[in-house]
């Protein structure tokens, strides 16, 4: 499919063109976003896709996106069609029945899940990139790293807010303050995606939104699909909730590693204040999400339980899925990347 040359302003908040598609399943609904007459990919053939794949994890990206910011030339109205529905949820289907097979033991022990959260490995046991680019990794690998981050951390924080209206009393009071600090806490510059911005921009990247969808591999397209799938749907409240606990939960280390590597790398102060930042304020969350957001969501709802922990091992089957794809490129000095970085 040949996507049309659509001009897009170079406006912080202008919506991104379509994606080149990734197979017969994302080509189909591509075509149909551009305006033409394309048949619909069959529920069968939907079904019968790789969950992790290509073609299947693009094709929910790109009707998520309906939701978020749309895509330039898209007919808004597109957002709630029947048929395009249709489609994302049997894609849907296939990507949640694949996480509950693959992600882990489920149970509703949710004090066990977070507890293994927060043990950190004694040294790197060869399959964080976290611990890769503090230790050895190069300038152009952590490019590549924000590059394809990039399609997460501009929209941080924003699937969760769905979750919003579904939570009640200590729990809905502690997502929203966690929220409240994502958004920069009253202060455009320091919202999280804008600080993200300004690391892109530091590093020589181009910081608008969606910019690099096309050159992320499937792997980073499923960690963002994650939120979207959780959030969009009430039923998964619980699940939204565990992989939220899971992201703040696991940021301070991990965040504290990346900004070290981006310091030994040679970053610029904007760069590095995304993961300092983090390091700071997710410790906090940390104790929050845990006794407050988690805590009152079962106090409330206690049957969700094995949806918070499918949350959880979710978050960490899907972030193993990118860590190792990330790891086996760049230790044969490859390009993670679909399409190279501009200089």
């Amino acid at each position: 499919m040949t996507t049309p040359d659509i001009t897009i302003h170079r406006s912080p908040v202008a919506p991104p063109g379509l994606p080149r598609a990734r197979g017969p399943l994302s080509e189909s609904v591509l075509a149909v976003l551009a305006g033409g007459g394309a048949p619909l990919p069959e529920a069968g053939a939907v079904r019968r896709s790789d969950p992790y794949g290509d073609d299947l994890q693009l094709l929910l990206y790109v009707l998520y996106e309906l939701h978020y910011r749309g895509f330039a030339g898209v007919d808004e109205r597109l957002e709630w069609d029947p048929a395009l529905l249709a489609v994302r949820a049997a894609a849907e289907d296939v990507f949640l029945d694949a996480l509950r097979r693959d992600s882990g033991p489920g149970g509703k022990d949710v004090a066990q899940a977070v507890d293994a959260l927060q043990l950190e490995p004694v040294r790197d046991d060869g399959h964080s990139v976290s611990h890769h680019l503090r230790r050895e990794g190069e300038l152009w690998q952590l490019r590549e790293y924000a590059a394809l981050r990039s399609l997460y951390h501009l929209k941080e924080a924003d699937p969760h807010l769905w979750v919003v209206p579904r939570l009640h009393g200590r729990a809905k009071a502690a997502m929203v303050a966690i929220e409240f600090d994502e958004f920069g806490a009253g202060r455009a510059e320091d919202i999280h995606a804008q600080l993200f911005a300004d690391l892109m921009t530091d590093l020589g990247l181009d910081a608008r939104y969606g910019r690099y969808l096309d050159a992320a591999p499937a792997q980073a397209l499923a960690t963002v699909n994650l939120m979207s799938l959780f959030g969009l749907h009430r039923r998964l409240r619980g699940a939204l909730v565990g992989h939220f606990a899971t992201v703040e939960i696991t940021s301070p280390p991990g965040s504290r590693r990346l900004a070290e590597a981006l310091r030994r790398a040679g970053a610029g102060p904007a760069a590095q204040r995304f993961y300092d930042e983090h390091v700071e304020a997710d410790a906090v969350h940390e104790q929050v999400v845990r006794h407050e957001v988690i805590g009152g969501l079962l106090e409330d709802e206690p049957g969700l339980a094995a949806d918070v922990v499918l949350g959880i091992e979710a978050t960490g089957h899907l972030e193993d899925l990118l860590g190792d794809h990330l790891l086996a490129a760049w230790r044969e000095g490859r390009s993670v990347l679909r399409t190279p970085l501009e200089p």
